[in-house]
């Protein structure tokens, strides 16, 4: 039976102490969705809310603008999928043997606060799936815990944006908090590369993760590896 993932996606389009326009920033998804799409898995996407997910404007321009993201952008029925996500009640974790939670900055809102998302996380995870993230996509691993109730990042190694990458960005003074030293404070053990912005994953058990959009592919096929084991 082929494998199911569940992609997790934003619901929020603005940044709060700005106004600025962000959301999801597409390629995460899509280089993703390309690798398991190959495999033939099935995908779904779900939103702390439900309903429409915005896209960050600046993964949608040259030079970030990629030819996945072009080809999910001209693909009326995957940008339909980015209309009508569904609900975290929606969904049957049971289901599913993986959880990716993709980035941009508008995750920092609704990731981390949404115990509907936490509730999918946590059965996947104790039933022996994989958690995943890519990018900023780790704020959703914020507040995870098993069945005992400690979280799933503490004691393990894992990366994500790092704040470095942040200032870099020139959105350090916008973004709502530092996830990175957010992370650490919850126990985890946190690995970043020493030049921003290059690929990195970091595989503990069956916790996979990425820390920047140039990531999202190989963290996919991290994925893939750790599900065949």
């Amino acid at each position: 039976m082929a494998k199911r993932i569940l992609h997790v996606v934003t619901n929020v389009d603005r940044y709060e102490s700005t106004g600025k326009a962000t959301g999801l920033w597409l390629s995460e998804l899509t280089h993703a969705w390309d690798v398991f799409e190959a495999k033939g898995y099935s995908q779904t996407l779900v939103s702390p809310k439900g309903g429409k997910v915005p896209l960050e404007p600046k993964a949608l321009k040259w030079p970030i603008l990629d030819a996945s993201a072009k080809r999910w952008l001209n693909d009326p029925a995957k940008m339909a999928l980015l209309q009508n996500t569904a609900r975290p009640d929606d969904i049957n974790p049971d289901e599913f043997d993986a959880i990716y939670y993709t980035g941009g900055h508008a995750v920092m809102y609704d990731f981390p606060s949404s115990t509907g998302l936490q509730q999918l996380a946590t059965t996947i995870w104790e039933k022996g799936g994989i958690v995943s993230s890519v990018c900023h996509g780790y704020c959703g691993l914020l507040n995870i815990s098993d069945r005992s109730g400690q979280l799933i990042i503490k004691g393990r190694k894992l990366t994500g944006f790092s704040w470095n990458e942040e200032v870099l960005a020139g959105v350090a003074k916008a973004v709502p908090y530092n996830v990175e030293q957010f992370v650490r404070d919850r126990g985890a053990k946190y690995e970043k590369t020493w030049l921003p912005f290059k690929s990195n994953v970091v595989t503990d058990g069956r916790l996979v993760t990425g820390q920047n959009p140039g990531s999202a592919s190989a963290t996919a096929k991290a994925v893939l590896n750790a599900l065949a084991s």
